[in-house]
């Protein structure tokens, strides 16, 4: 979590209760993970069992590809080891009510597929009207509560650096001592940096998230 989303100890039931579900949604679907890649690399499987793992990695893992059904079995059985040998994660989304920052979105990526992920505004073409609509009208907004699984299947740290998008980093506008400057920025933490990663997203309650993100928020209820 951010490290600016943090309340009261009377007020963290609802924060640690919802942490303890997306790590628990987290395992359950690395374990899935775990046992196909294991399956695909005994060699022993059959067309069936590849149609099974194809299922999951489009409906668990909500990967698309449209072009993966018309290949051969060994070249789907390539294809699946790695969109299931990524790290993964969980990340919690709570209901857009205006706050400044990213949210979900199924995005085109460039190897063909479709997939999860945590956009930000600077990220929308503004100056286009139909994009920007999309953006603005999200219905879910990213808190960053994320639970993240960063070891492989054989026990191995990932590295993590080739899980990058490295094509997403921006020109960001800042100022110093009061001169406005143009800043490039790397690929953001939970955006760019984690573009490759196997992401679901679900649901928690907005009492999961309060934010200070300016010193006025420290006035609200729920920071007092």
């Amino acid at each position: 979590k951010n490290i600016d989303n943090v309340v009261p100890d009377r007020l963290k039931t609802d924060t640690v209760t919802y942490k303890k579900l997306i790590a628990g949604v987290l395992v359950s679907l690395q374990e899935k993970t775990f046992e196909y890649l294991h399956l695909l690399d005994s060699g022993k499987y059959t067309h069936e069992q590849i149609i099974e793992v194809l299922q999951f990695v489009q409906k668990g893992l909500l990967c698309k590809n449209p072009e993966v059904g018309n290949l051969e079995d060994s070249e789907q059985v390539l294809y699946l080891k790695k969109k299931l040998n990524r790290p993964m994660r969980v990340c919690g989304m709570v209901k857009n009510v205006g706050e400044p920052g990213g949210g979900p979105f199924l995005a085109y990526n460039a190897d063909g597929t479709i997939s999860l992920q945590i956009l930000e505004s600077s990220q929308i073409d503004r100056k286009d009207s139909a994009k920007k609509e999309m953006f603005e009208k999200g219905t879910y907004f990213n808190p960053v509560d994320l639970v993240c699984a960063i070891r492989d299947y054989k026990g191995n740290k990932f590295d993590l650096t080739k899980y990058v998008d490295k094509a997403t980093g921006f020109i960001s506008h800042k100022s110093k001592n009061g001169k406005e400057l143009k800043a490039l920025e790397l690929p953001g933490l939970w955006n760019g940096a984690m573009s490759d990663w196997n992401t679901i997203f679900v649901e928690v309650p907005l009492s999961t998230f309060n934010p200070v993100k300016t010193v006025n928020d420290l006035l609200r209820e729920e920071h007092r």
